[in-house]
């Protein structure tokens, strides 16, 4: 995994439990353990205080378990979450609460590997998309001087202009998306997910702000967390309950709920 470094705090009731996430971490030196925890609430607590970026958290402990812990956290105060439990019963309420993962015991060094991998992927893209924010509010907040090039005139109420790029981040660099480039939109937390040519990135910006920036024209939105650029769409399948899938020419399937069907049918000319 990326050498950055990524704070962690280790949450179960059992000794053991703690001495092998310890032990896993062994080889991943960039991993740096701020706190051990035995019960939800000293961990409640440790979260807030430490703000680690991420938590192997356990779901059954006293007091309060990894799931109950979770609705406690304000989406601000939330790291990455990994659930490491013996049972495999929780798996679908830790991924509709947006775990990064679900370690089911026992585990392997490979399978755990695996995981330190998808988060430091993970985190890169959060710092992405946080410095991408960053600077778009640098801009924002510094208008051009006399030596810029002249402003165009301004333009009347009844006039809008959408986002030709949006600012991002990979690799250490910050660079811009073209939007005639993007595939389609899904949100993500606080993000939003730019799905382009196969590739994901992750933006500091709500759902709302990002559709209004861009042309309805071109985009619409089939579910109140998908948006997708209208001529990647190649065809609707009914799916059932009222609703369709959505197949893109990528081979991407995703859904198109029914309070949206008739947006989706408008921007598509099937009305």
């Amino acid at each position: 995994m990326s050498e950055r470094k990524i704070s962690a705090l280790i949450v179960d009731d059992e000794v053991l439990g703690r001495d092998l996430i310890r032990h896993m971490l062994r080889p991943h030196p960039a991993v740096h353990v701020v706190a051990e925890c035995a019960d939800g609430e000293k961990a409640l607590a440790a979260i807030r205080r430490h703000r680690p970026d991420l938590v192997f958290l356990d779901i059954q402990m006293p007091k309060l378990n990894g799931l109950a812990l979770l609705q406690r956290l304000g989406a601000e105060d939330r790291p990455l979450i990994v659930f490491i439990t013996a049972y495999d019963a929780y798996a679908i309420k830790a991924f509709e609460a947006q775990a990064l993962d679900y370690l089911l015991k026992p585990f392997d060094q490979e399978r755990f590997d695996q995981m330190l991998a998808r988060a430091g992927h993970r985190l890169a893209q959060l710092a992405a998309a946080s410095l991408g924010q960053d600077l778009r509010s640098m801009l924002a907040a510094h208008p051009a001087t006399p030596a810029d090039p002249p402003r165009v005139p301004a333009m009347r109420p009844s006039e809008t202009v959408f986002a030709e790029r949006v600012v991002v981040k990979a690799s250490g660099r910050v660079f811009f998306v073209g939007v005639a480039e993007i595939d389609w939109l899904e949100a993500s937390g606080n993000y939003v997910a730019l799905h382009v040519a196969g590739r994901t990135h992750l933006v500091h910006e709500t759902m709302a702000a990002m559709e209004a920036r861009l042309n309805p024209a071109h985009f619409v939105r089939i579910h109140r967390s998908t948006i997708v650029k209208v001529d990647r769409i190649k065809e609707l399948r009914p799916h059932f309950n009222g609703e369709y899938n959505v197949l893109l020419k990528d081979g991407t399937q995703l859904k198109l709920s029914r309070g949206q069907i008739g947006q989706a049918k408008a921007a598509l000319g099937l009305d």
